[in-house]
């Protein structure tokens, strides 16, 4: 497994294919693997590359406070440096989209296209502040306590029906489910990231192209974080896809892929 070192920690990946770099950033409780089925269609037109944020699999959680999206957006940005390849397709979901819309705001001329899918986090008063603050801080806290006591199955299921509704868990494949298992302990970190609302000033302030993506079965929230978005980021698209929830390249990959490749092709 290839890494690259940024500040002192080796960034595992994953990557196939050759040619123009596309950089993806998964979730919470996510790793490199939550990109399996982007690999190989991405890997056939560009050189393809999934990592595992720092602490992820197949890093371990370890005290010491820098589990933030300050820390992995520094990461990110020293990661695309690092690969001296010049500006990069970055795609980030969820957590991975909020630090990939921070890579954006601060590091535009890594940048040559962005991809949000259903990126994560609230918003602030002058992007109408939902959703509620403080709501997906509550939800987190809970399972990140449960699984402090060891109740790893509980505080996953937890976050699993906030970001995909009731019985989300149990419809999981449990290969998605060995990959939130083996993250699980980063949600101690997590609730602790310093988050930042999205801001106005800040979206309207990013020129990249972007595509905004959501699913057609996710939860409002995510919805409404992309409503805001979409209007004042000023080179922004979106698209739904069908047949999907929050885990949108997980759960409907063909529609998904189709969507990201024919913009990043474009950019």
């Amino acid at each position: 497994m290839p890494t690259l070192t940024v500040d002192g920690y080796p960034i595992a990946y994953a990557e196939a294919g050759s040619g123009k770099p596309v950089v993806m950033i998964h979730g919470t409780l996510g790793d490199q693997r939550s990109w399996t089925a982007q690999m190989a269609p991405f890997g056939e037109r560009f050189h393809a590359m999934a990592v595992s944020l720092r602490h992820c699999w197949p890093g371990q959680w370890e005290d010491g406070g820098d589990f933030t999206i300050a820390r992995h957006t520094a990461d990110i940005a020293g990661f695309i440096k690092g690969l001296g390849a010049g500006k990069v397709r970055l795609v980030g979901h969820s957590r991975g989209g909020h630090i990939a819309f921070r890579v954006a705001q601060h590091h535009p001329e890594l940048l040559s296209a962005l991809v949000l899918v259903e990126p994560g986090g609230e918003l602030d008063e002058s992007l109408g502040g939902a959703p509620p603050a403080g709501k997906q801080g509550a939800a987190f806290a809970k399972a990140a306590a449960l699984i402090g006591e060891g109740k790893i199955e509980e505080g996953l299921t937890v976050v699993a029906e906030h970001t995909g509704g009731p019985g989300a868990w149990e419809k999981r494949s449990e290969a998605r489910k060995a990959v939130n298992r083996a993250n699980a302990r980063t949600l101690l970190g997590q609730i602790n990231e310093q988050r930042k609302p999205y801001a106005r000033a800040e979206a309207q302030g990013i020129a990249t192209p972007t595509l905004l993506i959501g699913g057609a079965q996710s939860q409002p929230q995510f919805g409404r974080i992309l409503d805001a978005l979409e209007p004042v980021m000023p080179n922004a698209t979106r698209v739904t896809i069908a047949r999907a929830a929050h885990s949108v390249q997980a759960d409907n990959p063909a529609d998904f892929n189709a969507a990201v490749l024919a913009f990043l092709e474009k950019h």
